[in-house]
């Protein structure tokens, strides 16, 4: 039996199951450093996209035998941006509870919102990526998508067991990385979704799907966001900038003693990304690269502990930022429409891509036509890391006016409940 106490304003409480939570002293708006934190998530993540449509370079960031200290942290700061979005999205669920929704109502929103990203994801999304229908993979909309309908069930339970199931699957999922897809069948496809990174065919010879960001591991993350909401009461910060600490110093030692949790590169040995053990290089700059390349796809728990423990770092300094002045006044805009930032920036970056290529006489109808996402890198297009810069910091200044009027129009429109889906 689940009973719940609405009040209208804080501090809230639920009961559940005989389990009584502490009065949630959040402010009733949602903690500007939560928004902040993911502005600064949307920044990077639009710079590695950028990096992705203007590049020449036809190697992987991660490429030892090719790769520069620069071009490979570019590629690197963008890893913390899915940690946070997913990460943001469970505690935001949380937060809610402290805006007067209920368990009920919360579940509801995770389950409907994960059905709209999904849907997005295989649409508008995917047509962005590649100017091309269908373009079908497990983007990071698809798992966000997934992983809040899953979230949808979770909430029903109680708190600390939703934050054990979370942690339980970040730390354990590894385990399950010797498990062959070919095991499950005609299922095995499923299991690829939910644990794996390839290529499958849904419509045999005909219609490939392929799986980026594979599912468990995101909801391990954002069900350990959706506990982490209830530790944001009183005196927080010093509480979780130890944690994010801890989370550190984890991943520092079990990276550095080749221990646990980086997952099975050999298993895919064709993908950018698929990093093994580090090891002494050539160079103190390339064992440094080594070191911090762990395995985003699927996310292993040193790539999780990797970005999330840096990051929860941040929130808890992000807090004493005053938001309404300098950059971070900017930065929150961003942070405040993060669905409309995703889909606007894909489509600004590939037409910006298009009309830059044939402007400086480049080959630019691949780009109309799959782009790097469906072929190779022609010789002679794409340019350096500097001219990537620029044209990230024009991105930034095109997207400006468009999220902030957004971002204002929701402000304004608090009673209208489908502005939470968008």
């Amino acid at each position: 039996m689940v009973v719940e106490t609405r009040v209208p304003a804080l501090p809230i409480v639920v009961v559940r199951e005989g389990l009584r939570l502490p009065d949630a002293k959040i402010r009733r708006s949602r903690l500007a450093c939560v928004d902040l934190l993911r502005g600064v998530a949307m920044l990077l993540m639009a710079l590695e996209h950028t990096r992705d449509f203007f590049t020449g370079v036809r190697f992987a960031p991660e490429d030892l035998a090719h790769t520069s200290g620069p071009l490979f942290f570019t590629r690197w700061a963008s890893h913390f941006c899915a940690p946070i979005f997913f990460f943001l999205a469970g505690t935001g669920g949380y937060l809610s509870l402290a805006r007067g929704k209920s368990v009920a109502e919360v579940s509801r929103f995770f389950w409907t919102r994960g059905w709209v990203l999904v849907v997005l994801d295989l649409t508008v999304t995917g047509y962005g990526w590649a100017f091309q229908f269908p373009y079908l993979h497990s983007g990071v909309m698809w798992s966000l998508g997934w992983s809040m309908i899953a979230m949808g069930l979770l909430v029903r339970l109680p708190v600390p067991w939703i934050g054990g199931v979370g942690a339980g699957i970040i730390v354990g999922h590894n385990l399950l990385d010797h498990v062959n897809p070919a095991a499950f069948g005609r299922f095995g496809d499923l299991w690829l979704m939910l644990n794996g990174h390839d290529w499958f065919w849904l419509v045999p010879d005909k219609l490939p799907f392929f799986v980026l960001f594979s599912t468990l591991p995101w909801v391990g993350v954002m069900a350990a966001g959706y506990a982490f909401g209830a530790l944001l009461t009183g005196r927080w910060r010093r509480r979780v900038f130890w944690i994010g600490a801890c989370l550190t110093f984890a991943f520092l030692f079990l990276r550095f003693f080749h221990l646990y949790g980086n997952g099975q590169a050999s298993l895919y040995p064709g993908f950018a990304g698929a990093a093994g053990p580090w090891k002494v290089q050539a160079t103190p700059a390339l064992t440094i690269i080594s070191f911090f390349d762990t395995l985003k796809y699927p996310a292993s728990l040193q790539f999780l502990l990797m970005t999330l423990g840096p990051a929860l770092m941040a929130l808890a300094g992000f807090d004493k930022i005053n938001p309404k002045r300098g950059l971070a006044k900017t930065v929150l805009v961003f942070g405040r429409v993060p669905l409309l930032f995703y889909v606007l920036h894909l489509y600004l970056i590939h037409a910006l891509a298009a009309w830059v290529a044939l402007i400086c006489g480049q080959e630019y109808a691949w780009l109309m036509y799959g782009g790097f996402v469906l072929h190779p890198i022609p010789y002679g297009y794409g340019h350096g890391l500097p001219f990537i810069y620029g044209m990230w910091l024009l991105l930034l200044l095109l997207m400006y006016t468009p999220c902030k009027m957004y971002a204002e129009f929701k402000r304004q429109h608090p009673d209208r409940p489908w502005l939470t889906y968008f």
